[in-house]
């Protein structure tokens, strides 16, 4: 019988996480695994188990600049100090990823954490029975996060958290400052979107119905978490369409169109803004009232070994590493700046609020874009592909 050593049992478990070997592969290798390292006669899948989950943890993220800052300031330090290595996965979108975790076996026994934007990504996977329940005790630098930030999270589970709330951001208007002014966008506001001037200039997330519809509602003169005129949104949208130039898949799409002028104006994420005002191309930032905000929070799924996810999550929020994550991504920290003294970097960044009560942001409401989704999302889908 061929030798397996908890260090091939490592690279097995790695091959597995990351795709590279598929599930009946896996389970004949624990099989040999658990004779080899003397595992028969005892709870089975326990110890085997529990031989390689300590050694690693899988993370999926948003990629390009975000992940990197995760990658660099918070994942390889961890890994320095435990032992512990994070697996890095990326998503493009969330529904994309939530297909994923739902296809997996047993549903999303090969995911662990998740950088997910905004309460109704939250609610949706606690619904769908994906909440784990976190032990407090074990993140103490939960203690320096913003009460406003963790307060939604509670009222959806009921009390408990099966995340933590990691940064906070915006989804607002980028403009080009060598074909916009200043005072021309703030005459505009969120009708800078359908400015028929700009013509073939402008863009916008294609991957998400509620960022569209958010700022059509806005633009029709609605509240976008209560729309009492869906004509109006889906005939704004109908028109804007036919001013676009591109909508836009990633973040790194956003940037590549803003920065070499082939569009002029377009949602934005507010840290993929920052990042293009640092590196010196003249794009302004525009926030006007109702400006789409979300919150990211690191989601730990059900079946996760929770002992490795809390000690991830509680390095991530100690300060020096949260300030540095947050410096890379262009996103402010969840940290609370009346508990933690923050850099004049992230105090200058767009979404910043330097009081932690988050006092006139406008997040979306977890029940109303839920319940409505699916049929949102095919309207707005066909209305894209021009129908």
């Amino acid at each position: 019988m061929a030798i397996v050593t908890k260090e091939k049992l490592d690279r097995v478990y790695d091959a597995y996480k990351n795709g590279r070997l598929n599930r009946r592969h896996f389970l004949k290798y624990l099989g040999l695994a658990g004779a080899s390292l003397g595992l028969v006669g005892v709870p089975f899948g326990g110890a085997v188990r529990d031989a390689w989950a300590a050694k690693s943890i899988r993370f999926d993220g948003w990629g390009g600049s975000v992940s990197d800052a995760f990658r660099e300031h918070a994942f390889k330090p961890f890994t320095t100090a435990t032992g512990i290595k994070v697996i890095d996965g990326e998503f493009g979108d969330m529904n994309s990823y939530l297909t994923r975790v739902k296809a997996s076996y047993p549903p999303g026994g090969e995911f662990n954490i998740a950088h997910l934007s905004a309460v109704f990504d939250y609610a949706r996977y606690a619904d769908l029975g994906f909440a784990s329940v976190l032990d407090e005790s074990k993140i103490p630098n939960l203690k320096n996060v913003m009460v406003s930030m963790i307060k939604p999270l509670r009222e959806i589970t009921k009390g408990t958290l099966s995340a933590v709330p990691y940064d906070l951001g915006q989804t607002g208007i980028a403009y080009n400052t060598k074909h916009i002014s200043k005072a021309k966008a703030e005459e505009l506001g969120t009708s800078l979107l359908w400015y028929k001037s700009l013509k073939g200039k402008l863009g916008s997330w294609g991957g998400d119905f509620r960022t569209n519809m958010w700022y059509a509602a806005l633009h029709t003169g609605q509240s976008p978490n209560n729309m009492t005129d869906l004509k109006a949104v889906w005939a704004a949208l109908r028109e804007q369409r036919g001013l676009m130039k591109k909508y836009w898949n990633s973040g790194a799409e956003l940037m590549s169109l803003l920065a070499n002028g082939e569009i002029y104006a377009t949602v934005a994420w507010s840290g993929r803004v920052a990042a293009l005002q640092q590196e010196g191309h003249p794009i302004g930032y525009l926030s006007p009232k109702g400006t789409y905000s979300w919150m990211e929070y690191l989601f730990v799924l059900k079946g996760t070994d929770l002992e490795v996810a809390q000690k991830l999550l509680n390095f991530m929020l100690e300060p020096a590493a949260a300030i540095a994550v947050a410096e890379g991504q262009n996103y402010p920290p969840s940290l609370d700046p009346s508990k933690v003294e923050l850099t004049e970097k992230i105090k200058k960044m767009p979404a910043f609020d330097a009081t932690g009560k988050l006092d006139g942001y406008l997040f979306a409401n977890p029940e109303y874009w839920n319940a409505n989704q699916v049929e949102w999302t095919e309207k707005w889908d066909r209305i894209k592909a021009g129908s």
